[in-house]
């Protein structure tokens, strides 16, 4: 009787494949495949900071929220601003 374990072990390599070249397609149809990712904020209005400006100045000079203006201001350390620094004050996140 011939030994199968070499055939068998490549027909579930071959199926595992397939398998997943089908799942992959499936969610770039569906989609799914960007769901997990950030969205980069968009800047429509940068406001450039000047001698005395903190982030609660901002805020309240464009009306913006605080959740609004670090969304759109990702990374933004309000303890360390400098003079000509560029601030978004109008877009989307």
């Amino acid at each position: 009787m011939a030994n199968h374990k070499p055939a068998l072990f490549l027909s579930s390599i071959l199926m595992l494949s397939l398998f997943l070249a089908v799942s992959m397609a499936e969610s770039r149809i569906l989609g799914l495949t960007g769901s997990l990712k950030a969205k980069t904020p968009e800047c429509d209005e940068v406001f450039g900071v000047g001698s005395g400006d903190n982030c609660f100045d901002i805020t309240q000079t464009f009306n913006l929220t605080t959740k609004l203006f670090d969304s759109i201001n990702p990374n933004l350390n309000c303890d360390a601003l400098f003079v000509g620094q560029w601030l978004c004050v109008a877009g989307s996140a």
